[in-house]
């Protein structure tokens, strides 16, 4: 896999001297893979409501997002196929990266589909579409053949 094809390009904009400027216009460097295909990049995160829009933070990335109390997160995924994660949806319907977030969620697929995974349901989805996702304990499973691609924005919440 070519990593770098799916690194995402971010600019960042600000205001200086009064005029609205391009601060930053580069690659994203906060990339990693946490199994092999599975890209995450923690893109931008806040800190505080409101944003303090002078203020920019490494964020450490990780397989499951840590936003903030009272702040954002900002997260590209390149989501392979499961077959290439070694990943079997077991006969319980249990998916190994169930997961939950203190978080409501707004997730856009942005390529490929795939199926957002819950307790008790499951449901396909394919670019274009778009989940508000409420604190809900989930997993992402791709059965098709191509990687999806999805934007996700969190926002800290309390369940």
């Amino acid at each position: 896999m070519n990593i770098i094809k799916t690194i995402p390009r971010r600019i960042v904009t600000g205001i200086k001297e009064g005029k609205s400027v391009i601060e930053q216009d580069s690659t994203v460097t906060n990339v990693s893979e946490h199994f092999p295909g599975l890209i995450i990049s923690d893109i931008w995160s806040s800190h505080e409501m409101p944003a303090n829009l002078m203020v920019e933070k490494v964020i450490e990335n990780t397989a499951f997002p840590h936003t903030p109390k009272n702040g954002t997160y900002f997260r590209y995924v390149h989501i392979p196929p499961d077959k290439d994660l070694g990943i079997a949806t077991p006969m319980d319907g249990q998916h190994p990266l169930m997961h939950q977030t203190d978080t409501l969620d707004y997730i856009i697929i942005l390529s490929g589909e795939i199926y957002l995974i819950l307790d008790k349901e499951e449901t396909l989805l394919h670019a274009g579409d778009i989940v508000i996702q409420r604190g809900a304990n989930h997993a992402w499973s791709n059965r098709s053949e191509k990687a999806c691609i999805q934007l996700a924005i969190l926002i800290d919440a309390s369940i």
